[in-house]
């Protein structure tokens, strides 16, 4: 069976250092017609539930430990029976919102399964110290999380962020990945590795 890739986009807020935002954020499925990876767990398990269909879902896998990408995990997990896994780094940031309740750990270069298609964590911190891209070489695809954007790296203006290591996981992790490689993103538009990474100069200029 082919395995594909889907997209949800739920609505809500993200909150972190006496602020709130309201944001629109990406889940993404991965899979085939009898299992499914998902990752991040954003605002409303419904729509992911739906999404899902029935199939096993092998894994729960979240980019980062920020609340608006964790809201629903363990909802997720006791729906699905699926593990959580979230960067041991990130811990700090999931027990601002499940202080109660200890996911699974994602280390660097592991290894997750599904419909016959690798999936390889990649850790890029600077968004936060946890944060991780998920990376499927034979798809061609990377899931970015708040790390890479169309148009820039992530925000490293609060608390656990830092903008010369965010710009060195892209630089170092995520740009020596084939151009053609797409970017699907925490939110907003996709994009590609190769329309990025030539304005990596103007953003070390930008600065955070």
């Amino acid at each position: 069976m082919t395995v594909r890739i889907e997209n949800v986009v739920t609505s809500g807020q993200f909150s972190l250092d006496g602020g709130t935002w309201d944001v629109d954020n990406n889940i993404w499925l991965i899979g085939d017609d009898s299992e499914v990876v998902i990752i991040d767990a954003a605002h409303s398990a419904t729509p992911i539930i739906d999404a899902v269909a029935g199939r096993t879902v092998a894994a729960v896998l979240l980019t980062h430990g920020h609340n608006d990408h964790v809201t629903v995990a363990p909802e997720l997990s006791q729906r699905t029976g699926a593990p959580m896994l979230l960067h041991p780094g990130d811990r700090m940031l999931w027990d601002q919102t499940h202080p109660d309740i200890a996911p699974g750990e994602l280390a660097d270069g592991q290894k997750i399964t599904v419909g016959g298609t690798d999936l390889v964590v990649i850790n890029t911190p600077g968004h936060s110290p946890g944060s991780c891209s998920i990376y499927a070489p034979e798809l061609g695809v990377l899931f970015s999380g708040d790390t890479l954007f169309s148009g820039g790296p992530g925000a490293t203006g609060r608390s656990f962020s830092s903008f010369p290591t965010i710009i060195e996981s892209i630089q170092t992790k995520i740009f020596t990945l084939p151009a053609e490689t797409k970017v699907n993103t925490g939110h907003g538009d996709s994009t590609a590795v190769g329309d990025e990474s030539p304005h990596l100069e103007e953003w070390i200029k930008r600065g955070s």
